[in-house]
């Protein structure tokens, strides 16, 4: 006989210990289960072809599960839980399309930070920029204004501040990027897909793609070859022709 499934809907996250609470009724009353839902429980849902993929829990989301005894049989708890739609999310990335801007508060998980949006209690894990400070000790539990992204992508939604704080490297990264400044870069090392130079001390690091052959009748596949030979240590001339809170693009003069 195929064991029967339940609907619920998930009404607490615990991050750190990677567990769900799970709301459910049955025989007229409202019940509550627990579930583990760390990787290592999802990939052996994976393998047993009940999901596809790994799934970021949050609170309000809508799921399917079994029910079971424990290990060692003192308690119930909730097995196979499948992810079937998260009304609240859904609407948060629908606004996020008209006005990317929410508030919540700080939270340190592990190693990681997240954001608790106020109106839905929903976490979002918090994306750094490689040249972001990371909050102060005085921002967790505090609120702050953040924006929504990969919102295309449900799945792997997160947030980023909307005030982040920059290592003074980067600042001046834009100020040399706004100027089309000329910087004396240091050659990190050379590799068979380009050079890695310093560009701003040791903190700013880019890369310039190595010169490329161009197709017959066609175009060289970089706008900006890399003359060669170079060597380690060596300081050379760049522009930087793009500049992101994630990405660096640049140019040997």
């Amino acid at each position: 006989m195929k064991e029967s499934r339940i609907e619920g809907k998930v009404s607490f996250v615990n991050h750190d210990k990677q567990y769900v609470t799970i709301e459910f009724m049955a025989g007229g009353r409202k019940k509550k289960v627990n579930g583990k839902i760390d990787e290592a429980t999802q990939a052996q849902w994976i393998a047993g072809k009940l999901v596809k993929k790994i799934h970021r829990f949050h609170e309000g989301d809508e799921v399917q599960f079994t029910v079971a005894r424990s290990a060692r049989g003192e308690k119930d708890i909730a097995e196979g839980i499948v992810f079937r739609f998260n009304n609240a999310l859904s609407n948060l990335i629908a606004r996020a399309a008209v006005d990317n801007q929410f508030t919540g508060y700080l939270k340190a998980v592990d190693d990681g930070y997240f954001v608790k949006e106020t109106g839905t209690y929903l976490f979002f894990p918090l994306l750094l920029s490689p040249w972001e400070l990371p909050p102060a000790e005085s921002q967790l539990n505090e609120p702050v204004s953040f924006k929504l992204e990969n919102t295309g992508n449900p799945e792997k939604t997160a947030a980023s501040l909307l005030k982040p704080r920059y290592i003074p490297e980067y600042l001046t990264a834009k100020k040399y990027y706004t100027n089309k400044t000329v910087i004396e870069a240091r050659v990190a090392r050379v590799t068979p897909h380009g050079i890695q130079v310093y560009v701003i001390g040791d903190k700013i690091m880019g890369k310039i793609a190595l010169e490329t052959k161009a197709e017959e009748g066609g175009e060289a596949a970089n706008d900006h070859p890399a003359p060669l030979p170079v060597k380690d240590n060596e300081l050379i001339k760049v522009v930087i022709t793009h500049l992101s809170p994630t990405r660096i693009v640049l140019s040997r003069v």
